[in-house]
């Protein structure tokens, strides 16, 4: 089907502008001719409508965008007798939280947690309806002029109630690493605390400018996280208090059964940072200390090339004796 330009008709919609593309679908402006209403329309490419999976995801999020209803969630709006495969969804006039990162670098301690806290919010809320976003992101967090916020793109969330949508099968269409928590790059399907370890990534770089983990390519990245703490981050923004780093560490727990169990727990600490209780052991969990893949394969063979030798030297120290 060829693609729409502006003043084209798609049933009561009538196009305004392209506002962006992806591998998957076009974005366009939009407005409804009976009320003017502004709405955005989303129309997956011919390809992704041919693919099972990936139809499958299109039609997940418009599923989930049509159920939720929180200021925070993005809303899909209900569409009858469609003459083709689309989306329509409520006009956001805002701008990516990448965007405001890239163009701010770190961002002051206030907004940061502001921002933290009304994601945290909007997570709760899917939590307790079911759904897990999964590839929350700063590309995936619309920001109003207002500051208020926006989670959109539900392509991979989880419904309890929905079949599998395994990490191997959408791969390609996760985008960046940087914000996939350690289960799954082990390909597990993930629960609340998929989202809380994301959130905390997102934090963690509005807080620092940067992303605790890095690599030369989204494999090392993955990794990274699966074996290593993050760089402590008051050593990257001093102005971090110990509290509020010991609420980063709790999102980024490896292990998500030492991590925020829901979001209301995180956003308990974040309102009360006062009565954080710090652990001062993490202290010694310093940059010095984190492996890489290969240091820690290193380490593995050297300890196995020193048993015969510590065989061999308790062995002569008995024949001493």
């Amino acid at each position: 089907m060829k693609t729409l330009d502006p003043g084209d008709q798609l049933d009561q919609y009538r196009i305004d502008s392209e506002i962006a593309r992806s591998g998957m679908s076009t974005l366009y402006r939009a407005h409804i001719d009976n009320n003017g209403q502004t709405v955005a329309i989303k129309i997956p490419h011919p390809e992704m409508e041919a693919d099972p999976v990936l139809y499958d995801r299109f039609h997940r999020e418009e599923l989930i965008g049509q159920q939720m209803d929180h200021p925070g969630v993005v809303k899909v709006l209900p569409s009858e007798g469609r003459s083709r495969v689309y989306m329509a969804m409520e006009w956001i006039e805002g701008r990516l939280l990448r965007d405001i990162i890239k163009e701010n670098g770190k961002l002051p301690i206030e907004r940061a947690t502001s921002i933290t806290l009304q994601i945290a919010d909007a997570l709760d809320y899917l939590h307790k309806h079911g759904v897990v976003h999964r590839d929350l992101k700063p590309e995936n967090v619309m920001v109003l002029p207002d500051d208020r916020i926006k989670l959109i793109d539900f392509g991979i969330a989880m419904k309890e109630d929905a079949h599998r949508l395994t990490f191997t099968h959408l791969t390609n269409t996760l985008g960046t690493p940087d914000y996939i928590s350690p289960e799954q790059v082990k390909g597990k399907r993930g629960d609340p605390r998929t989202d809380i370890y994301s959130l905390g990534i997102i934090f963690y770089e509005m807080l620092t400018g940067h992303v605790p983990f890095t690599g030369p390519n989204p494999f090392t990245v993955m990794n990274d996280r699966v074996l290593n703490d993050p760089a402590p981050p008051r050593q990257l923004n001093p102005e971090i208090t110990p509290q509020l780093e010991e609420i980063l560490y709790r999102s980024l727990e490896r292990d998500p059964r030492h991590r925020y169990a829901n979001a209301h727990e995180m956003i308990w600490d974040l309102t009360h940072q006062e009565q954080v209780g710090v652990d001062e052991e993490r202290a010694s969990r310093s940059p010095a200390r984190r492996r890489s893949p290969l240091a820690r394969r290193i380490a593995f063979y050297a300890a196995i090339a020193a048993i015969p030798i510590a065989l061999f030297l308790l062995m002569l120290l008995f024949a001493e004796k």
